[in-house]
């Protein structure tokens, strides 16, 4: 499965947790309830990963992110009223510093599931 079958996976996962809880969850109840989905549809997944960032081969600071499916793919869940600038900074910061290419922020909003996709900035030269 390709980076974009498993990303279209991840999001269709969370529209059906969505569609059964609805909005006003803690994101903590949203994370366990796709990491059902997301075992159900054979990916794996795991919960608050530990990982390091490196600056110039240094460790310089570690981490741990919602959820990392197929060991491809960071997601970091709100559920909040809506994704600010911020959100989708640390989550670019994440990609940056572990140099993974793709990011999905998912937010479990009032109006319905929110997804951003990002990648990670190029280094300037």
């Amino acid at each position: 499965m390709n980076t974009q079958d498993i990303t279209r996976e991840i999001i269709g996962a969370s529209y059906d947790v969505y569609n059964t809880l609805g909005f006003g969850f803690l994101e903590s109840v949203y994370k366990k309830s796709l990491i059902i989905e997301l075992k159900k549809r054979n990916l794996s997944v795991e919960e608050e990963k530990p990982l390091t960032v490196y600056y110039d081969q240094f460790e310089v600071g570690s981490f741990f992110v919602d959820l990392f499916v197929e060991n491809e793919i960071i997601v970091e869940l709100k559920s909040v009223n809506t994704i600010v600038k911020a959100h989708e900074v640390q989550l670019v910061n994440y990609l940056n510093g572990l140099n993974m290419e793709i990011g999905l922020l998912i937010n479990f909003g009032p109006s319905g599931v929110d997804v951003k996709k990002k990648f990670r900035q190029a280094k300037k030269a």
